[in-house]
């Protein structure tokens, strides 16, 4: 995923797009609910059944061999492994490895797409029935479709995924366990709005198009439920397609795709892989290896060429060392909402924390003396609607070092604050066409404000600590008490981190405005 955009950050219920995966859970084989049951049905390669599945090492070295069959080349520094990662299947260097190094090349051919599934054909002709605001209905439907398939040629790389009961995305927390412990965070309202969607999704598209094609999807995958998860392993696994000419239409949602390989590493801040689009002029002549060893030589079929999705190390990493990718500059909320996990306290430094641009509203408002003064400060969010600088949805977007929506929050405080002539003459000089000012407002520079300024901004900060269900000293204390800590959840643990990151940031907000 690209940087977020220094843009208000706004929520239209939409499942949220992610690049490269990497939800920190164990996998195992993977299981597809019986919707008459109450239990979980295991998946493997080779049969379906309540003891499917392949042991780890198998599990791995069918990945490899099928990598190897459909060209999915990985250097012979690297291996799929459990052991020496942070959670589940992972990727570690068995050699030390030089920024540059290639690590591993992806054919497009190899990608899982609408594009390459088995039923390919009737996604394209259906196409414009399959139309939604997210755009994944066609790759979701792909997945249903090969996850049922006897004979499905993608059955190896589906034995990596992690067991679809087990995922901790907060959408599968209890309603009443995601408000107690991310109330505040932004994160429920994010979730109600995507299962809304989801539901939305599947009865009007997506359950309608596997009925009118029943012999190509069994009842055991004719479920919202299987359908949510998939949509959360989409939401965490997946990659974007690359623009292949240019003048495609941006306007289209962007179709995700699966990236194997890609998908198996881990994410951190502070990443030391990165995953490139390149197509190449010769194949990589690499070894594919499992742990520590080595179990063959594969020389691709050359495709001239041919499109490849290349990881590259963009750091040293030593021997022994967890390679680990990144999905784009993620806040804890956001990883928390995509992928199940958050980043401990200070390691992301992506981290963000928002103020949502009604309550600095509310904050104004709480000041004014009169009916006319009211009239008059509704009257300037009106104008700062008009000029898309705000919105019933949106949120100012504060990071560690940066405001990432600096322009709407400066010109959202000079507007509500600056005398009733100024504004007029302000007001006017828009309407006219006028080139305005361009409005900052930096971290460095926020003691320096105008005390009105400072003053609406503190308002806005404890209006918004106000939301929170604890406060800062009460996450403190349990994240300085080793032995209590240890004995939270992992969901407790996590929700935690996502708490204590935005207060931290919201706290130095209120020293700098003091």
């Amino acid at each position: 995923m690209a940087a977020p955009a220094k843009r208000a950050r706004t929520s239209d219920g939409a499942p949220l797009p992610a690049p490269c995966r990497v939800p920190r859970v164990a996998r195992a084989p993977l299981t597809l609910p019986d919707p008459g049951r109450g239990h979980a049905t295991c998946f493997s390669p080779q049969a379906a059944g309540p003891s499917g599945g392949e042991p780890d090492g198998d599990a791995v070295a069918g990945f490899l061999r099928w990598c190897a069959g459909v060209g999915l080349e990985l250097s012979p520094k690297v291996a799929v492994s459990r052991q020496g990662t942070v959670a589940g299947y992972g990727m570690v260097a068995r050699e030390s490895v030089q920024p540059g190094e290639l690590l591993f090349a992806v054919p497009r051919s190899a990608l899982l797409s609408p594009d390459t599934c088995s039923i390919s054909g009737l996604l394209e002709r259906e196409r414009g029935a399959l139309q939604s605001l997210s755009g994944w209905v066609p790759l979701l439907l792909a997945l249903l479709h090969e996850l049922q398939a006897p004979a499905s040629s993608w059955s190896p790389y589906f034995a990596l995924w992690p067991e679809l009961g087990c995922l901790e995305h907060p959408m599968f927390w209890p309603e009443e366990e995601r408000l107690r412990l991310l109330k505040g965070t932004g994160v429920p309202e994010a979730v109600e709005k995507d299962l809304v969607n989801i539901r939305s999704e599947y009865y009007s598209i997506v359950l309608p198009f596997m009925e009118a094609h029943s012999g190509l999807f069994s009842p055991t995958v004719r479920s919202l439920e299987l359908y949510r998860q998939l949509v959360a392993i989409v939401m965490a696994y997946s990659s974007f397609q690359e623009p292949l000419e240019e003048g495609d239409d941006e306007n289209e949602p962007n179709s995700p795709l699966m990236v194997p390989a890609a998908d198996i590493l881990n994410h951190t801040a502070n990443h030391n892989a990165n995953l490139e689009y390149s197509a190449v002029s010769e194949p990589p002549c690499l070894v594919i290896c499992i742990r520590s060893q080595i179990i063959g030589l594969h020389f691709p079929t050359y495709r001239e060429n041919e499109d490849y999705l290349r990881m590259v190390a963009i750091q040293p990493i030593p021997k022994g060392h967890e390679i680990f990718n990144t999905y784009g500059h993620m806040a804890n909320w956001q990883l928390i909402h995509m992928y199940g996990f958050a980043e401990p306290y200070p390691d992301n430094t992506d981290d963000t924390a928002d103020i949502q641009m009604v309550t600095l509203r509310d904050a104004a408002l709480q000041g004014t003396k009169d009916e006319a003064e009211r009239l008059l400060l509704c009257e300037r969010w009106d104008f700062l609607c008009k000029l898309e600088m705000v919105g019933e949805e949106g949120a100012f977007v504060i990071g560690r070092e940066e405001v990432l929506t600096e322009e709407e929050l400066a010109t959202t405080l000079k507007v509500l604050c600056m005398p009733a002539e100024e504004f007029r003459e302000y007001k006017n000089q828009a309407g006219q066409g006028e080139e305005r000012e361009e409005d900052s407002l930096t971290i460095t520079n926020i003691p320096k404000l105008q005390v009105s300024w400072r003053h609406l901004l503190r308002d806005s900060v404890l209006l918004t600590l106000e939301t929170y269900a604890t406060d800062l000293q009460t996450e403190q204390d349990l994240l300085s008490n080793k032995e209590v800590y240890d004995k939270l959840s992992w969901r407790e643990q996590q929700a935690l981190q996502v708490r204590y990151g935005q207060k931290m940031i919201l706290h130095r907000l209120l020293e700098l405005t003091s």
